[in-house]
């Protein structure tokens, strides 16, 4: 990242935007060099949340999950920073091709010509969404930090091509906005789908639970090792008034199965957002088939499993022992070590 060559003007009016949280109507990509600051900058920090779903993808069950052979859909594309790191993780060979939309025609251009420059074996399009799903083979759609842009109406459309689609890989911003929204999604899909992650279940969200409605479902990703010492970043994030370090993200990945294989596995508890850390003990909100509940971890009673709750950096999946709302024990499932 050069810091003299990026667009601070469409940088700031950029983040403007996505922080005003409201539906947008017409392309706010300008010109190339807001795609490239973009790209450089806030595009390269979802990148890292993207990261993060593709670690955990890569290391649920025995061998990792993967996405069926066919093409892969990048729907509201922007700088085409999630499809291109999707294609990195699983390999272009992965898909049979790669189709790029956006309302900006711009943006397809500048994404198109960053996948084909990064996997020049690979058949790149834009255009239509719909025509994803013309070309053969099961779609794997990817979405990302579209829901606070969205009106309701291009909400209804999206929903739509993810029921069509075989798998679908979607990353929002971990706001309670974002994620309450993801959680609709999720919703109205999942007796269509299996629920991957972040879910071990496929039922009902337990955050729908009467008593839940301030909370959210959200994770955080880490940074790359050593990015604190990147000289341009820490200009960057000091310019931008940004904290490198925070990484919340929402997420689901969803993929089409028969009904009988839609349970996920058995007595697995996932941990939303992270363990609050206290001198003796470790709160933990807890999502699993029975629902998401309040546990509490004393260090005394299990100090190790407290450790590794403590230092994990990516979305974490055990199995607790519970007593009366205490957890006396257990394993973690996710990250493996």
């Amino acid at each position: 990242m050069n810091l003299e060559e990026l667009d601070w003007d469409a940088l700031e009016r950029l983040r403007g935007l996505f922080l005003e949280g409201k539906p947008v109507k017409t392309a706010y990509w300008r010109s190339i060099s807001d795609l490239v600051s973009y790209n450089a900058t806030y595009g390269e920090r979802i990148g890292w949340k993207w990261d993060a779903v593709l670690r955990g993808l890569a290391g649920q069950g025995n061998g990792g999950w993967k996405p069926p052979l066919g093409p892969l859909l990048d729907f509201g594309c922007g700088s085409g920073v999630a499809g291109r790191r999707v294609l990195a993780s699983f390999g272009p060979n992965a898909f049979s091709s790669l189709h790029l939309h956006d309302k900006s025609r711009l943006a397809e251009g500048f994404s198109a010509d960053e996948a084909r420059r990064r996997f020049p074996e690979l058949k790149v399009e834009t255009g239509a969404p719909e025509a994803a799903f013309g070309v053969g083979g099961p779609v794997t759609l990817v979405v990302s930090h579209v829901l606070n842009e969205l009106p309701p109406q291009d909400l209804r459309r999206l929903v739509a091509l993810a029921r069509r689609a075989t798998t679908v890989l979607w990353v929002e911003p971990g706001t309670f906005q974002a994620s309450r929204l993801l959680i609709s999604v999720r919703e109205s899909l999942r007796t269509e789908f299996k629920v991957i992650r972040p879910c071990p279940h496929s039922g009902q969200c337990g955050l729908l639970a009467a008593g839940r409605e301030k909370d959210w479902c959200h994770h955080f990703a880490s940074p790359p090792p050593g990015l604190s010492m990147d000289s341009s970043w820490v200009r960057f994030a000091r310019q931008a008034g940004i904290d490198l370090r925070s990484l919340p993200y929402s997420h689901l990945v969803l993929e089409r199965c028969a009904e009988e294989a839609r349970s996920g596995p058995e007595g697995a508890q996932r941990v939303i957002g992270r363990p609050n850390s206290f001198k003796g003990y470790l709160d933990i909100l807890s999502c699993g088939g029975d629902g998401v509940v309040d546990l509490r971890l004393q260090r005394r009673d299990a100090p190790e499993l407290a450790n590794a709750l403590e230092n994990a950096k990516d979305a974490i999946l055990g199995r607790w022992e519970v007593r009366e709302g205490r957890i006396t024990g257990g394993k973690i499932m996710e990250p493996a070590e």
